[in-house]
This record gives structure tokens, C-alpha cells and sequence, in this order.
């Protein structure tokens, strides 16, 4: 299995050094009971969707907040456990790969869609009402779609007009990373159940996630614009 991982170099440090290498027991058990990467894609999502599910239609508890978490982490583990597969397995293939980004171009937004819904339902639950923090799920939604595109996009363009690669940074990149690392997002949901605890520490995340993301977009344009030195 570890010559299946990809490389690590920038990558934040929670999917760097925990989610890959959690992937790898469930890889591994994926192959030995003959489960294909689509099928490991299908049992991700629908851990996530057991965890919105949760989300909003059960209380704010502490209970709830746990459950979400390691549903949304398990998730996550999965969809990085079905790449390990098809590359250990042979089963590779472009079709298998547009799955796994059309599985996570609807659960990002989803995930944040399922925190609005939660901020409505329960709306007495938290020290803030109305729109005054129903817009904060509503902008990290369109944020992250946006970010996911810009990710997508610029490696396609980098590979058919032969562009330059912005460098990919380091351990320290991977450690100052963490709040744009999708482990971070499961466990914050770990603050669920305490109102201001989870408020700020989700506008904080969509703060430096607004921040980082204009940055990375800007480091994008300017790379794409450089042509790859003969």
C-alpha cells in the first residue's frame, strides 16, 4: 500500500499523515474482500451523507456533534482509501476518476448547505439567529466551489498547454495548511453542540480558507500564464 500513496509534499498535515495512512487499512481491506474503487467511492459518500443527515435532523448534542465527525472523517478516510485501490489493483481508469470528482464537487458544497439547514432548524440553539450567520455556510458553499474549479481546472490546463507548476511546498506548507485540510473540517464538527464554540471557530476556517484560496488563485493565474522552460 505504500507504494501506492501519492506524494505528499505540501499537502496539509492532517490528510498527509493521518487520512492517507488510515486509507491504507481500509484499501487494504477493500481488495481483500474484492471491493471495487467505485464501490469504496459509493461507501464514502454515503458515510457523508449518514453524517448531514445527522446534522440536521438530529439535536445539537455533544452526542450528535461526535457522531457527525467521525461519520464525515470515515468518509473522508474512503475517498482517499479508493484511489489506493485502483492504483493497487490495476483498475485505474478515467472513468472511475470523474466519479471521485463529481462525488466531492457535490459533497463540499453539501456539507456547508447541511450547516445552513442546521442553523435554521435549530435556530435556538445557537447565541446568533437570522442572516446574521446564515450567509457564513451560504459564502463558504460558493467558496469552496470555486476553489474546488480552480484546482481542477488549472491542472487540466497545466497538462495540455504545458504550463508552470506552482511550487508545492514543504512539511512547514503542510502544518500552515491545516485550514484548508478537509480533516480539519470533519473534526470541527466535534464543537457542534457548544453554539459560540462552533460559530467562531467556522468563521475563523472561513476566513483563512477565504485568504488562502485568493492567494492560490493568484499563484494559479500567474503559473498558468508562465510556459514550462524547454
Amino acid at each position: 500500500m505504500g507504494a501506492a500513496q501519492k506524494p505528499g509534499h505540501g499537502v496539509p498535515a492532517y490528510t498527509r499523515w493521518v487520512n492517507r495512512r488510515l486509507a491504507r487499512y481500509f484499501a487494504a481491506a477493500a481488495v481483500k474482500f474484492g471491493i471495487t474503487p467505485n464501490g469504496v467511492t459509493a461507501i464514502s459518500a454515503a458515510l457523508s451523507l449518514a453524517g448531514m443527515i445527522l446534522l440536521v435532523t438530529a439535536p445539537p448534542t455533544f452526542g450528535t456533534a461526535l457522531g457527525v465527525a467521525v461519520l464525515y472523517a470515515l468518509g473522508y478516510a474512503m475517498d482517499s482509501a479508493d484511489g489506493q485501490v485502483a492504483r493497487v489493483t490495476g483498475a485505474s481508469s478515467p472513468a472511475g476518476e470523474w466519479l471521485d470528482h463529481v462525488v466531492d464537487a457535490i459533497r463540499t458544497p453539501a456539507q456547508h448547505l447541511a450547516i445552513f439547514i442546521g442553523f435554521v432548524r435549530f435556530e435556538d440553539h445557537w447565541p446568533l439567529n437570522g442572516w446574521v450567520i446564515w450567509w457564513l455556510p451560504l459564502a463558504f458553499s460558493v467558496l469552496t466551489v470555486g476553489y474546488f474549479m480552480s484546482q481542477i481546472l488549472a491542472e487540466q490546463l497545466r497538462n495540455n498547454r504545458k504550463t508552470a507548476a506552482p511550487p508545492a511546498g514543504g512539511t512547514l506548507r503542510s502544518f500552515i495548511n491545516l485550514h484548508m485540510d478537509s480533516g480539519t473540517f470533519c473534526w470541527l464538527f466535534i464543537l457542534w453542540g457548544w453554539g459560540w464554540g462552533f460559530l467562531v471557530a467556522y468563521a475563523i476556517l472561513f476566513l483563512g480558507f477565504f485568504l488562502t484560496t485568493a492567494m492560490s488563485m493568484r499563484r494559479k493565474y500567474v503559473s498558468l500564464n508562465t510556459p514550462l522552460e524547454a
